[in-house]
């Protein structure tokens, strides 16, 4: 799952990134108006975490430009605000939850956690796909009921592509999507994403499910039966 923090104490933010990186999230950050501006015109995201009082502007017109893109990312406002009025108003805007300054890092964690579940998942704390299901409390996935033992950019690849079943996506959408900020250090080079795909390939297989990863020469890959 893949977050855009929009953050301008730093400290705050590498604390925050710090503690939801070791959850299990890719996450990426913005410091200003106009960095965020930029990624979320640019990026997709499952969730963003955004401050309202930002150098360049305010966390709310973030929030109406998402908004116009129509997607199904979720967000959290966080502010030091407790102004009845600011919280009405992104709530109004499509902002699902707002923390007020100082707040504990495992209450946004849960709160993240839940937007996410309710947007993409309707709710639940698992997904299936045929014979594989992911548990997305301890990042836990199963073939046939038994364990599967993956490295996080594997179970970050699997629910890619079952979230996305029967969709092309091309290489740099995967690579963005698993490296954020940091898909420069693979841009030269896809063979990164060969050889994730070519492990968790194995990997189901070997546990019993069917290969539902192929290859679609020239463009990228898609998820699903044939």
């Amino acid at each position: 799952m893949k977050l855009l923090l929009v953050e301008d104490e730093i400290d705050l933010q590498e604390s925050i990134v710090t503690y939801l990186q070791s959850e299990g999230f890719a996450i990426e950050t913005a410091s200003t108006y106009p960095d965020g501006e930029e990624k979320v015109s640019l990026y997709n995201y499952d969730c963003l975490i955004i401050d309202i009082t930002l150098p360049g502007g305010t966390g709310l017109d973030l929030i109406r430009l998402l908004k116009e893109k129509d997607t199904d990312a979720g967000v959290i406002i966080i502010s030091a605000k407790n102004s009845l009025d600011d919280k009405l108003v992104g709530l109004d805007i499509g902002a699902d939850d707002y923390l007020t300054k100082p707040f504990h890092l495992s209450e946004l964690n849960a709160r993240i956690k839940s937007i996410i579940r309710r947007r993409n998942f309707k709710g639940g704390n698992s997904l299936e796909y045929k014979e594989i299901t992911i548990f997305f409390d301890g990042r836990k996935v199963t073939v046939l009921d038994k364990e599967l033992i993956l490295t996080k950019k594997e179970y970050d690849l699997l629910l890619y592509f079952i979230t996305n079943q029967s969709k092309v996506m091309d290489k740099e959408a995967i690579a963005e999507h698993l490296w954020g900020d940091n898909m420069s250090l693979v841009a030269d080079s896809y063979d990164f994403i060969y050889t994730h795909i070519k492990n968790l390939r194995k990997k189901l297989i070997d546990a019993g499910s069917k290969d539902y990863i192929h290859t679609v020469y020239g463009i990228g890959y898609q998820f699903g039966e044939r």
